[in-house]
């Protein structure tokens, strides 16, 4: 992995202009989240409504770190769906320090990488501020998935920022092209969405 993808501060802007990175627009393109989708068993949806619970628990008492994100919502995403076990493993990568400047206060957070097996990324921001939104992550998940050693397979993304979720999906030849889901969050008032983003793990893990 060069140095470039490892920048903390790089930008869409810089993926587009060094790499030739563009983003599609045709559903037909990241379709693997939207289609084909498996069914949850009530067991998935009871233990998910159950750390959709937990979250806004912890909500309550501020900070909302990142390690209470993992624990309360990613750990029982990835045990659900079957990450623990083989053909998965979890690799931690290194983190990456991200900040704005909003007025004066610098609010500072933090991209915690994990990999599962070789094409699947998930990143965690940690903000104390909770200041961050799934686009902070982006452009260095993209980095990341542009590192993986096959350029002829797909690699999917998820980034995680307290209780949003965005998944993404890149393919680098012959050119870098990738897309977005749809943003899920666990504030919208209808079905709890953690089902929708346990389905399109599941989904992913079949590639």
């Amino acid at each position: 992995m060069t140095q470039t993808l490892q920048a903390r501060n790089i930008t869409l802007r810089d993926l587009i202009d060094q790499f030739g990175l563009q983003e599609v627009q045709d559903d037909d393109f990241f379709w693997e989240w939207r289609s084909q989708l498996p069914d949850l068993s009530e067991a998935d949806k009871w233990f998910l409504d159950q750390a959709k619970a937990a979250f806004f628990n912890h909500l309550k008492y501020p900070p909302l770190l990142e390690k209470v994100v993992q624990v309360t919502l990613l750990s029982p995403l990835l045990f659900l769906g079957g990450f623990f076990l083989p053909p998965f493993h979890i690799q931690a990568e290194k983190s990456v320090e991200i900040s704005k400047d909003d007025d004066g206060v610098i609010i500072r957070g933090q991209l915690d990488f994990i990999l599962l097996k070789n094409d699947l990324w998930v990143v965690v921001i940690e903000s104390k501020q909770a200041e961050f939104s799934v686009e902070a992550g982006l452009s260095q998940l993209l980095a990341y998935m542009m590192s993986s050693p096959n350029a002829e397979k797909p690699v999917f993304g998820l980034v995680i920022a307290g209780g949003s979720f965005l998944f993404t999906k890149l393919v680098r030849f012959p050119v870098p092209q990738y897309a977005t889901s749809d943003e899920f969050k666990l504030r919208n008032r209808s079905e709890n969405e953690l089902y929708e983003v346990l389905r399109i793990l599941k989904r992913l893990a079949q590639f």
